[in-house]
């Protein structure tokens, strides 16, 4: 069996652990996480990286191993190289990662593949989670931003719908956990952290904001979703924790407009980035 290992990388964090490609299923003995701060410098972020990796494949061989990254964007996934200018991981810009992490794992660059993070939470779905069975999917992932992606039947894509023009500016600051803060503080003068504060507070309050969401959620499928036609939406991120609140209204409006739409809640949350990160690097060696 080969030995593979799924990695999720964020701006504030590495999540990784060895997967059992025939279970479609994470090791839980193997599963580490660590912090690591997208603003250090390059030795910095990279001795993290290394220490985290060299933790949860201490026991697999290393001419055996397989490397599945998944990374946001922008990047160029080919090759392994970073294209972030601002924000985060500036201080990596250009550089070739796949390079300098092989180096430094004493590994061959062909067995380290990287993924986009929104494609991977699909990949991650369709291998072990919660549409396995469909041809045709659309994974959205709302919280601190908004990820979009399509499954084809054969690979997941990033369709990048963040920054679509969408009402008075773009979709991602109608869908994000951002909205929710800002409306919360408009509305009350108060601050609240994001949905999970929501949740505390009066119902009347809550029904007002999560009916507006559904409503602005609900016109962002009908604008940029329906088209691609899939089977089922399933979404993930920590604003789809909270759907059961804001799901009614949102059928609602897509029936409405004769769009029925089967809508699944991840059961994996993050582990789908591991689990997709690892099925799109045993796809790759299966193609090459």
């Amino acid at each position: 069996m080969q030995n593979i290992l799924g990695i999720d990388i964020g701006g504030s964090h590495i999540t990784l652990a060895q997967v059992n490609a025939e279970k479609r299923e994470i090791i839980t003995s193997t599963y580490v996480r660590e912090h690591v701060n997208s603003f250090d410098d390059k030795e910095t972020i990279f001795s993290a990286w290394v220490s985290a990796i060299e933790k949860a494949a201490h026991d697999l061989v290393k001419d055996d191993l397989l490397i599945g990254i998944a990374m946001p964007g922008p990047f160029d996934y080919e090759n392994g190289i970073s294209l972030m200018q601002q924000g985060k991981f500036i201080d990596i810009y250009q550089v070739n990662i796949k390079e300098e992490l092989a180096k430094r794992l004493s590994v061959d660059q062909n067995q380290i593949h990287f993924v986009n993070d929104a494609a991977a939470f699909m990949e991650g779905e369709v291998f072990g989670g919660c549409v396995q069975d469909f041809k045709r999917v659309f994974g959205i992932t709302l919280g601190t931003g908004l990820g979009t992606t399509f499954y084809n039947g054969d690979t997941a894509t990033d369709e990048d719908l963040w920054d679509t023009a969408f009402k008075n500016s773009i979709s991602e600051d109608y869908l994000a956990t951002r909205w929710f803060v800002n409306r919360y503080e408009e509305l009350t003068g108060e601050k609240i952290s994001g949905t999970k504060d929501l949740l505390d507070k009066p119902k009347e309050i809550q029904d007002q904001i999560f009916n507006e969401y559904a409503d602005s959620f609900s016109e962002f499928i009908i604008k940029y979703v329906a088209h691609y036609t899939p089977e089922v939406l399933v979404l993930g991120g920590n604003i789809a924790k909270a759907y059961p609140y804001f799901e009614e209204r949102f059928v609602q409006n897509l029936n409405k407009n004769n769009i029925n739409l089967e809508v699944k809640i991840s059961a994996i949350f993050e582990d789908a980035a591991i689990l997709g990160a690892a099925s799109y690097a045993s796809k790759k060696v299966t193609i090459n």
